[in-house]
């Protein structure tokens, strides 16, 4: 990642950047992530809209296949995953050949069809795919269970970024009682969002990541899970920026209320 010249500009919020055309960018970044999540929940686009109307199973394993698939960029994000999706009462598992995979896909070719049959066997030796994911975790609160649920989701070939983007959306669809009180970045040392939140936030161990990013969330006033993809797009070229299929605009009232945060 090239960084811009160093202008002088210094946050306590972003201790890392030293140019104030990385904070800006990075502000925009945040702002986006987090109308994206208020979309979510409001106005879910494209097979998103699909899975929240399902509900239940065919909602979870519908949500499932988009993170793991990952919705590609242009003008038709899930039309890969629509004509390789299957319901889950069939026990079909979908034919991935020639499908087109996003940028934050979790499928490896090599890897064939061994991650989502780790998750179906998962979700069928506890009886469906909820209790899987939440079994036990009645007494839990909505963060308690996030975690438990990532947990559980170490499956075979099932990096970082599509076990916290799927418990992250089915949260946002109703799909699950689960919310994230972290990043849980310490889960993939290799992860591209926890390699740019190393430079942003200007550390390396976990504990004082985790504490950096959950105070630049609170003082900008938006959802900690906004950073997830904040970060990784900042880190991106500006033509090559992962909207997940998401047609969200940023409400410029949280873009002020996050530059104030960074001292833009």
């Amino acid at each position: 990642m090239a960084r811009a010249q160093d202008d002088g500009y210094d946050s306590w919020a972003v201790p890392g950047l030293r140019a104030t055309v990385e904070a800006q960018r990075l502000a925009d970044e945040i702002a986006f992530a987090a109308a994206r999540l208020a979309q979510l929940e409001s106005g879910p686009p494209g097979l998103y809209a699909d899975a929240a109307a399902a509900g239940g199973e065919e909602g979870l394993w519908l949500a499932f296949l988009i993170a793991y698939l990952s919705p590609v960029e242009g003008s038709e994000p899930f039309a890969g995953i629509e004509a390789a999706r299957t319901s889950w009462a069939t026990g079909e598992l979908p034919d991935l050949d020639g499908v087109p995979l996003g940028p934050r896909t979790g499928h490896d070719p090599a890897r064939g069809l061994a991650t989502l049959t780790a998750y179906r066997a998962h979700a069928e030796r506890s009886g469906s795919q909820a209790a899987a994911l939440a079994a036990g975790e009645a007494s839990l609160n909505p963060q308690r269970r996030f975690d438990r649920a990532f947990e559980r989701l170490s499956l075979p070939g099932l990096r970082r970024a599509p076990r916290y983007e799927f418990l992250l959306v089915a949260g946002r669809l109703g799909l699950l009682d689960v919310a994230p009180s972290s990043l849980l970045l310490s889960a993939d040392p290799t992860d591209p969002t926890l390699v740019a939140a190393k430079r942003i936030l200007g550390i390396g161990d976990a504990i004082n990541l985790q504490r950096r990013a959950s105070e630049l969330a609170s003082e900008a006033g938006v959802p900690l899970a906004a950073l997830d993809l904040a970060f990784l797009n900042w880190a991106r070229p500006e033509d090559d920026r992962v909207t997940a299929g998401s047609t969200a605009q940023p409400d410029p009232d949280v873009r002020e209320r996050v530059g104030r945060a960074m001292s833009i």
